[in-house]
C-alpha cells in the first residue's frame, strides 16, 4: 500500500469534525492528510420514489481481479471497442492509445491534432466515446475553447495511424486553466451528453447563455436534441462546477459527479432544465429553486471524476480521495451511506467504466503532476463489484 495512504488514514482517525477541503477544480493537490473528515459521506435521505424491485445491500464489495495496461501517461478518457479491446487518451500529450483485450499490449492509435496543453493545466484531451455508427468522439482544448470532434478508427491501419482527420461536431465551450469538464458519454437515448466546467468563472455557471457549468444533451452531428428544455440550445442543466462523472441507472436516469470547493463534491440526479446551485450553493441547502445533490462528500474525501452504474449502484473514482466509492440506490435516492474501496492502494482515481462483461475497468491518475507515481503508473484495472 502506498504509504502516504497509512499516513491519511491516520489523520481521519484523529479528526473529530468535518473539515473544510478546497477541491479547486479538477481535484486538489494539497495532501488531504489534514483536513480528511470523520464522516466522509452523506446521503441526503430523502428526494423521489424508489424504482422497481428491491435495492442492493448496504454493503458491497470490490476487488481487483487483474491489471489491464500499465504504463500508460496522463490517461482519462476511455471507450470500449467491438470486441473489448479499450481506447484511452493521454490528456497531456494528446495521443489515444489502443489496449488489446487479450494480452493488454499497448500501441498508440494516433495523436489528434490542435490539442492544446500546458503543464499544470487541466485541459488537453480528455473525454472519450464510441458512437452507434463507430466513430470515436473526444472532448478536447484548442486554442480558443473547449470542443468536441469525432474521428474515424480503423482497426487495420499501422500502428500511430489508425485515426481519421477529426471534424469538429461541437464547439464554443469555454476553456480555463481549471475546470473544463470533459466527460462525454451516448445515452440510452443515443443523444451524446456533455459535462462542461464553468472555467473558473463561477458567474458563467448560472450565465444561461454560456455553456460553462452545464451538462450538455446534443445530437451526434451536435444539434440541439429534441426535448431539450429550450429547443433551441444543447444546455440540459446548469448551475454546475465542475462536471467529470455521467451514469445512467437501470431506469435510464442520469447521475452526474462533480467537484465542490470548500466544502461539498456532490453525486447529483440530474432532471433537464434544472439548476443544481452553484456558485449559489454548494451542498445540501436545501434553497427553493435549486437541487441538492442525493450524496455530498467532504472535499478531501472525494474530488469526483468518472462514475459509473453496476449493480444497483453508482461508483465513483476519486482523485484527492484515493478511494472508490459504491453508493446503493434506491431509485432517486441513495438507500445507505456511501462505501469507501481501495483506500490508497492505487491513488488518484480518475474513471470508471462498466465493461461490455459487465466488470468495472478504473484507471488511476498518478503521473499527471498531482500524484506520486510508481512503478507501473499509471494502469487500467479491472475490478469485480456486487
Amino acid at each position: 500500500m502506498r504509504a502516504r495512504a497509512v499516513v491519511a488514514r491516520l489523520a481521519a482517525a484523529a479528526a473529530l469534525v468535518l473539515a473544510a477541503g478546497c477541491s479547486s477544480g479538477d481535484d486538489d493537490s494539497g495532501s488531504p492528510s489534514e483536513e480528511s473528515s470523520s464522516s466522509a459521506a452523506a446521503p441526503a435521505g430523502s428526494g423521489g420514489s424508489a424504482g422497481e424491485g428491491s435495492p442492493p445491500p448496504d454493503k458491497g464489495s470490490a476487488k481487483v481481479v487483474g491489471t489491464v495496461a500499465e504504463g500508460l501517461k496522463t490517461p482519462w478518457g476511455l471507450a470500449e471497442l467491438p470486441g473489448g479491446d479499450l481506447l484511452v487518451s493521454s490528456r497531456d500529450s494528446g495521443t489515444v492509445y489502443h489496449v488489446a483485450a487479450e494480452g493488454g499490449k499497448v500501441t498508440e492509435a494516433g495523436q489528434v491534432p490542435g490539442v492544446q496543453r500546458e503543464p499544470g493545466n487541466e485541459g488537453g484531451l480528455l473525454g472519450l466515446a464510441l458512437g452507434a455508427d463507430e466513430m470515436v468522439y473526444a472532448y478536447l482544448t484548442s486554442d480558443s475553447d473547449n470542443r468536441i470532434v469525432r474521428m474515424t478508427y480503423d482497426a487495420d491501419g499501422p500502428e500511430g495511424n489508425r485515426l481519421g482527420a477529426p471534424d469538429t461536431v461541437f464547439r464554443g465551450i469555454p476553456k480555463g486553466g481549471r475546470h473544463n469538464g470533459g466527460r462525454i458519454a451516448f445515452g440510452p437515448d443515443k443523444m451524446l451528453y456533455v459535462g462542461t466546467g464553468e472555467a473558473g468563472d463561477p458567474a458563467l455557471a448560472q450565465d444561461e447563455e454560456s455553456l460553462g457549468g452545464k451538462i450538455l444533451r446534443m445530437t451526434p452531428d451536435g444539434e440541439p436534441a429534441r426535448g431539450n428544455p429550450d429547443a433551441g440550445s444543447v444546455v440540459y442543466s446548469y448551475g454546475h462546477r465542475n462536471v467529470q462523472g455521467l451514469a445512467w441507472d437501470d431506469d435510464k436516469r442520469l447521475w452526474a459527479a462533480e467537484f465542490g470547493d470548500q466544502q461539498w463534491d456532490e453525486l447529483n440526479l440530474i432532471e433537464p432544465g434544472r439548476n443544481y446551485g452553484w456558485p449559489e450553493a454548494e451542498g445540501k441547502e436545501n434553497r427553493e429553486g435549486l437541487v441538492d445533490p442525493v450524496v455530498q462528500w467532504a472535499t478531501p474525501d472525494a474530488s469526483p471524476s468518472g462514475i459509473a452504474y453496476a449493480d444497483g449502484s453508482i461508483w465513483m473514482a476519486s482523485l484527492r480521495g484515493e478511494r472508490l466509492w459504491r453508493i446503493p440506490l434506491d431509485g432517486t435516492k441513495a438507500s445507505a451511506d456511501p462505501q469507501a474501496f481501495l483506500d490508497g492502494e492505487y491513488g488518484r482515481l480518475r474513471t470508471v467504466q462498466r465493461a461490455s462483461d459487465g466488470e468495472l475497468l478504473l484507471i488511476n491518475n498518478e503521473t499527471d503532476l498531482r500524484g506520486s507515481p510508481e512503478r507501473g503508473d499509471d494502469r487500467i484495472l479491472r475490478l469485480e463489484v456486487g
